[in-house]
Formats: C-alpha cells, structure tokens, sequence
C-alpha cells in the first residue's frame, strides 16, 4: 500500500531536478500524476521515468492555458487531489541593474503562476472533498542571499500567499503548505555551482549535509498524504538548520 494510493496529482515545473523528484516519488507511493512544464522535449523524457506518468506541455504564466491544462487532466483522470506548485524562473544579479523584463517573467512564473495553478486546480480539489497544495518556497525569505533580491521577494510573497491560501480553502478541506529548501544538490544547481562552492555551502550547514531532491520530495509526499491531516499554513524548512545558524 503506497501512502497517496488512489491520488491524483499535478506537479509543475517537473522537466527536471526537484520537481522531477516529485513527481517520481509520489508514483512511487502509488498517485496518478500529470507532470506540468514548457520545455516539451524534456518533459517528455521525464514522463518517461515516471510510471503512469502524463505530460502537461503548458506555460504556468499563461492563466487560460493553465486552466485548460489542468481542467483537461482532472477531467480525464477523474479529478485532483494534490497540487504542487514548483516552477520558478531564476536569474540572479544586482537588484539595481535587473531588466524589467527579467523581472516581470520571474514574478509571471514564480507568483503569479502558482496563484493561476491554485485557481485552476481549487474546483477539481473541492470537488473530491478537500485536497493538499504544496508550494515551494526557498531558505531565501529567511535569509540574506547575494544577488537574490527578486528572488527571495517573489518566494516571501508566495510564503503569505501560502498562509492566506491556508485560510480561505481550509474550510472546504483544502490543506495548503509550502517547502523552503535550502541548496539543493541537482544536476541543474550543478551546472552553475562547482564543488568548493557546494563545499562552501555545506560546511554553512550544522548537519554537514546538503539536501537532494529526492529528500525534498519525501517531505513533498508527507504534506500530500492523509499523514499531514491537521498541517496547514506552515512552510517547511528543508536546510539542515542553515537558516538556524544564519548564511
């Protein structure tokens, strides 16, 4: 018996690194799930990993494409009962020479997605009598990061959007949470960190442990099964203490 048997489940930005994770762990404890990104030919390598797997090829800034996106998959699969909101657009640099454009798409992704994700998925989640909303958020809003103004602004807008979510759909049996990862150690993270700065960013840790994705998604599983029934309104941190600690 898997702990999200006969679950339904649309997890966003899941091409890759941990909303992947997602998406294959909640498989794995026995959920239907519709992984959601724009990058078509990644996504279709993801699905293929992920067993009875769906690709949702759609761009969370575009609400009306969101909407069809998700009404579709709920209506074919018989409904939903997690959402996981885990697409984000990044792009460092000094707060002072950030190109609007950079901005706008990073807040049309990073906020305003989740919002339209949330809107779309709120009727499929009431209809089965409530459901789980996961958000993912970062160790950013706690604490200072070089270059990661916009960034760590968009995550604490989405962190009250989490505690506001929590209390306008707590009553119809919707349970609304967000993760805040520290660094995460993915192929994607990778590719922009070498290893002194993983080692950095480790030693910052008092576990002496960095997250993988795949731990992310553990705790993503726990918040989406019947095992969290009285959590809502709280954010996660997955940092090893870190934010404890201070950058």
């Amino acid at each position: 018996m898997g702990r999200l048997d006969g679950k339904i489940a649309v997890v966003t930005g899941a091409a890759g690194g941990i909303g992947k994770e997602i998406a294959s762990a909640f498989a794995r404890e026995g959920a239907r799930v519709g992984m959601l990104d724009n990058n078509e030919a990644l996504l279709k390598e993801a699905v293929a990993s992920v067993p009875g797997a769906s690709a949702l090829v759609c761009d969370v800034a575009d609400r009306a494409a969101v909407c069809a996106a998700i009404d579709g998959y709920a209506s074919q699969s018989g409904g939903l009962d997690i959402l996981v909101n885990n697409a984000a657009y990044f792009h460092y640099g000094l707060l002072t020479d950030m190109p609007e454009q950079v901005v706008d798409k990073m807040i049309d992704v990073g906020l305003k997605g989740a919002l339209w994700c949330l809107q779309a998925a709120t009727p499929h989640l009431t209809a089965r009598g409530g459901g789980a909303v996961i958000n993912l958020s970062s160790v950013a809003v706690s604490v200072a990061i070089k270059h990661a103004a916009v960034y760590s602004s968009i995550k604490g807008a989405l962190d009250t959007l989490t505690r506001q979510q929590a209390v306008e759909l707590g009553p119809q049996g919707i349970r609304v949470n967000a993760l805040a990862p520290g660094p995460v150690v993915t192929p994607g993270a990778s590719s922009v960190i070498d290893a002194q700065g993983w080692e950095t960013r480790r030693a910052r840790t008092p576990l002496r442990r960095l997250a993988e994705g795949a731990d992310i998604a553990q705790a993503a599983v726990f918040l989406a099964s019947d095992e969290s029934v009285s959590v809502a309104g709280v954010t996660l941190k997955i940092d090893g203490a870190m934010t404890v600690m201070g950058y």
